[in-house]
């Protein structure tokens, strides 16, 4: 009887380990690309999202409007309507927290959809990039934001056209609308960081994670960082590697922050 009793209470206890309330809160992260980017497996992004997931997270790395395939198809409204149905599916497989992060702009992303956001249990800012209000930025493609906005007022914004665009260095052109670029490329619009840092919702911790080697790591904390009200788990880290090494060298950083959550 004694012996029925004991593996009874076991039996017990396992079942009830695995329901809901019982056993640890699971943790939901989005995972966003940077831009023209992707995370399929062999991306540093899709590297990252491996990690987490043996780590125990549940993983969401979709294709964004900004990426490779898509090319600025959404604006900046519509995109953070994306993360809502993302968010949406992580909880209907059982995430109870959510964390929205990403790499570069998908980190700019991240901050924008946080600072519009209740109910967050954190933002994950990996190299953090794409910077509309800084003149220098702008300059490097000919504030062709102004082109745009012009477009805009005069009624064609749902024009498509090759806008100007520079990534890490790297000039190129976006074929998108003049109201798609402009949202994304206006230096008083949605997508500036130290604005969005600075209007994330109190009680939602930011890491802000960044190589040495990052176009970024000459502003420091007190460009976007500082703005951020302050929490016991907010970080800003520095790890060895430049923009595209992040995600892979600052894993187990980025890991031990989320458990921390």
């Amino acid at each position: 009887m004694k012996t029925f009793r004991f593996v009874l209470v076991v039996f017990i206890g396992l079942a009830f380990s695995g329901l809901p309330g019982i056993a640890d809160a699971k943790t939901g992260v989005i995972l966003m690309h940077g831009k023209g980017g992707t995370s399929k497996s062999r991306s540093p992004v899709g590297k990252l999202v491996s990690k987490l997931e043996n780590a125990g997270f549940l993983v969401a790395a979709p294709d964004m409007p900004w990426s490779r395939s898509r090319g600025f198809d959404k604006n900046h409204t519509d995109s953070m309507s994306e993360i809502d149905k993302i968010i949406a599916e992580l909880k209907s497989d059982g995430a109870t927290k959510i964390v929205v992060g990403g790499h570069s702009i998908g980190a700019n992303a991240a901050l924008a959809y946080a600072a519009r956001h209740e109910g967050l249990a954190g933002v994950l800012a990996i190299a953090p990039g794409h910077i509309p209000e800084i003149e220098g930025f702008q300059g490097k493609m000919d504030f062709d934001y102004k082109r745009a906005k012009k477009m805009v007022d005069a009624g064609k914004g749902g024009e498509e056209d090759d806008f100007k665009d520079t990534n890490q260095g790297r000039k190129n052109t976006i074929s998108t609308s003049a109201e798609i670029y402009l949202s994304w490329f206006d230096p008083k619009g949605p997508a500036v960081m130290p604005t969005n840092t600075a209007n994330l919702k109190p009680g939602t911790p930011l890491m802000w994670i960044i190589g040495e080697k990052d176009r970024m790591m000459d502003r420091g904390e007190g460009y976007a960082f500082a703005k951020a009200p302050v929490h016991d788990n907010n970080a800003y880290v520095v790890v060895k590697g430049g923009h595209g090494a992040t995600p892979i060298k600052g894993a187990k950083k980025i890991i031990d922050w989320l458990k921390g959550l």
